[in-house]
């Protein structure tokens, strides 16, 4: 169930009239909104409000013709048919803002406090029509306190924010005293504030407010005229009062279901993080003595890589690393003719049929590269080449850029085969991860191993998947954290026997089909 669309739904079913029944005795709204134009004389009269607060008020109102008109403040008439956006029901009208509120000031533009008389509303104490009391900044300025003090059932509208988020309302209520900041908007309306603020809160609202947006380098802004021109549908008194009983009802049972699908989705990703944990400890399939034990695969892998050093077909690495446990039942790695004790690197224990090795002695490991941009004949071509963003835990299907065959001729850039297993180790994507369905080529920031030893691609790759958070923790770096190569070669890996290998992938493979599908249940 998508909640999020659930919610907009109901909020949208609510400013159309088909939340709740019509009641033909309702008083009509144009009754109402005759009622408020009155008001607002009046308190202009009495100098509650200045002239210019209601210039801008006009009467909207269905010609002979079935066509919609404006009526100005001025006399003149206009047709408006073409910015009506849906019908309503009978007995209902439109109003600009304008028309059903008093005037639509911006708050404060004076420093906030950590400490003061009263709390400062800002645009990040908006959130899904409500207001979040959770992070206040405060006053002390009794000027501003007197300007700015909030009535309870006052709006604020976000006039400048990023472009997703410009234009949020939520209703203050009065919770405690408070003034509000510069880049919101007060609406003090004479209609249901609660409905009005339904009103806002849905997609009708928010696609208003993205057609009118003033969109800057890194914010969009929606001034107080924009805002007073929106269109809002107005039933009676009685059927806001109900709508508003109705959302004040279904809202929360929304809040509370997505309360518990995020908690089911946590306990998803605990569940994966889990089934992982127990793999490469060898706690997910039961042990069988009669699977070969890693350290003779390991070993025969050994002896024919000699066999190939001997027929000049590969180097040597005399950094090559064999770990074994001592009599003592201590971990020893012995390289070259050096031995040390790597008791304090072993996390946890494994199976007596299993090795630990480093990530560099279970297959060949290497960085890509990035040909120069400035030579367009080195893309658009037909060989794949994979960047750290199409990394997606996962076999890499979607490649969205290619190289030619001249930068592959002319860069640092190397072919990978098909079932190469990809790490990201740069920024925010380091510890992401990708099996190859092809060959391919790979930018500076994977590191892929292609080419192993005695531990199965997807093994890997689901070990991979487990150390994440390690690869996190080693990167290094400020604003760009990377993990080098060598550190991530460097990082022991559990082998478990060729069968137990196959068995272990399997096994997560059945876990992942049932966790994805209670994932698209979620959704």
């Amino acid at each position: 169930m998508d909640t999020k669309a659930l919610r907009q739904k109901i909020l949208d079913l609510a400013i159309r009239g088909k939340l709740v029944p019509q009641d033909p005795n309702d008083e009509p709204a144009s009754v109402l909104l005759e009622r408020i134009r009155e008001q607002k004389k009046q308190m202009v009269k009495e100098g509650k409000l200045k002239a210019k607060d209601i210039k801008n008020d006009s009467v909207i109102f269905v010609g002979e013709d079935s066509l919609h008109y404006e009526k100005f403040a001025d006399g003149s008439v206009k047709c408006i048919e073409d910015e009506i956006p849906f019908e309503l029901p009978d007995g209902w009208a439109w109003a600009r803002i304008f028309s059903i509120t008093e005037d639509l000031p911006y708050g404060t533009v004076k420093k906030s406090m950590q400490t003061g008389l009263v709390a400062v509303l800002r645009m990040g104490n908006i959130q899904s029509g409500e207001i979040d009391y959770s992070d206040l900044v405060y006053s002390s300025d009794i000027d501003d306190i007197k300007k700015y003090t909030l009535v309870k059932n006052d709006l604020l509208f976000n006039r400048t924010n990023s472009a997703e988020w410009v234009g949020k309302t939520a209703i203050y209520r009065g919770n405690m005293p408070a003034i509000y900041a510069g880049y919101l908007i007060r609406v003090r309306a004479f209609i249901d504030s609660e409905y009005l603020n339904v009103v806002m809160n849905s997609s009708y609202a928010k696609a208003y407010c993205n057609s009118v947006k003033t969109d800057g380098v890194n914010q969009s802004n929606i001034n107080a005229q924009k805002l007073g021109n929106f269109l809002v549908p107005i039933p009676s008194l009685v059927e806001q009062k109900r709508i508003s009983s109705s959302i004040v009802e279904f809202i929360p049972r929304i809040s509370m279901i997505q309360e518990e699908k995020e908690h089911i989705a946590d306990l998803v990703l605990q569940t994966k993080s889990k089934i992982l944990d127990l793999a490469i400890r060898g706690q997910l399939v039961p042990q069988n003595s009669d699977d070969e034990p890693a350290s003779v695969l390991l070993e025969r892998i050994r002896a024919e890589k000699e066999e190939l050093i001997k027929q000049g077909k590969i180097k040597r690495d005399k950094k090559e690393s064999v770990i074994f446990k001592g009599e003592d039942n201590s971990y020893y790695e012995k390289i070259g003719k050096t031995i040390k004790c790597i008791d304090t690197e072993i996390s946890f224990e494994i199976p007596n049929s299993w090795l630990w090795c480093r990530l560099d002695s279970i297959g060949n490991w290497q960085t890509g590269s990035t040909p120069s941009r400035r030579n367009d004949e080195y893309y658009g071509g037909s060989i794949p080449w994979i960047k750290t963003g199409d990394l997606n835990n996962g076999y890499i299907i979607d490649i969205p850029e290619y190289i030619t065959e001249k930068a592959l001729n002319e860069t640092a850039v190397k072919l990978i085969p098909a079932g190469t297993v990809l790490i990201a180790m740069y920024g925010a994507t380091i510890g992401k991860v990708g099996i190859t369905t092809c060959e391919a080529t790979t930018n500076q920031a994977c590191c892929a191993c292609c080419n192993l030893y005695g531990v199965l691609s997807e093994y890997l790759f689901y070990y991979l998947q487990s150390q994440k958070e390690n690869f996190i923790n080693m990167a290094e770096g400020g604003a760009q954290p990377n993990i080098s190569k060598e550190k991530i070669v460097a990082t022991l890996i559990p082998v478990p026997p060729y069968e137990q290998q196959i068995q272990i992938i399997n096994i997560i493979k059945i876990f992942n089909k049932h966790i994805e599908s209670i994932e698209k249940s979620l959704n």
